[in-house]
């Protein structure tokens, strides 16, 4: 652990996911590859044609120009991934001929389909130690741009809040939706210190992105520790208050607390 700038009384911590508690990019880059299986699969059977030579891949790139035409449609429609991802599928079915009906409920299948994929792994034995042992002294939540489901990763009960950004659903009496935009934007930051009734900088935030982790919740006034471990977050804008070689590293923090 290397210290930048001096911590103050910490009262919460709040943990990024991917690539911060575990590697998320072989996993994503396998899900990717069974994506475009699945798809391979589906439209043999809805869409034939398509699979005529030159043999169509249905990777990202196929679905890219989909992608863009539901951000044009939303704009903040980028700030929530789960969404975007179902658009993209809609669209794209869609613009192949399939009907209104057959596309939303293809597109549903396949976003079920792909977040059951990018959840089904093993969070390492280190950091279910660590959030153990941090959660019987700290309040810890997750604040997450991604879609991975943290019951399926049995990691769920270690926080006492979990956010991933996007439109927020209402509870029963109230179905209206607003929108938690993704870090840098300080809305998920600002929520938790609301939710948990601390000041900004009374929580720790950690993360690997040195612009969505660190430079976002420097914004929002909080202190960061930065974990460069997986070599994939975008490099540091603003110095965090301490840079981690690994994440176990902050069990150094119950000695002090």
């Amino acid at each position: 652990m290397q210290f930048y700038r001096r911590l103050t009384a910490i009262k919460a911590i709040s943990f990024d996911l991917d690539d911060t508690l575990y590697n998320n990019r072989p996993i994503m880059q396998s899900v990717e590859q069974q994506m475009a299986h699945y798809f391979t699969e589906k439209f043999a059977i809805l869409l034939p044609e398509l699979l005529v030579e030159p043999k169509q891949v249905f990777n990202r790139r196929f679905w890219a120009p989909y992608r863009q035409q539901a951000i044009k449609a939303h704009q903040d429609i980028s700030h929530d991934v789960v969404r975007l991802r179902f658009e993209s599928y809609r669209l794209g079915l869609l613009a192949h001929n399939l009907s209104a009906e057959a596309a939303r409920k293809e597109a549903q299948a396949g976003l079920d389909y792909f977040i059951n994929l990018r959840s089904d792994f093993t969070v390492p034995k280190e950091s279910h130690e660590l959030l153990a042992s941090l959660s019987k002294v700290f309040p810890l939540v997750s604040i997450s741009n991604g879609n991975v489901d943290t019951r399926a990763l049995g990691i769920d009960h270690y926080f006492q809040h979990i956010y991933h950004a996007g439109f927020q659903t209402g509870n029963c009496h109230d179905e209206s939706e607003h929108l938690l935009k993704q870090k840098p934007e300080t809305d998920m930051f600002s929520l938790v210190c609301q939710q948990l009734d601390i000041l900004p900088e009374q929580l720790l935030h950690v993360g690997d992105c040195g612009f969505a982790d660190i430079h976002g919740a420097l914004n929002a006034g909080c202190q960061t520790a930065w974990l460069p471990q997986y070599g994939v977050g975008k490099s540091l804008q603003q110095i965090p208050h301490i840079e981690l070689s690994l994440v176990s590293d902050l069990s150094q923090l119950i000695r002090k607390a």
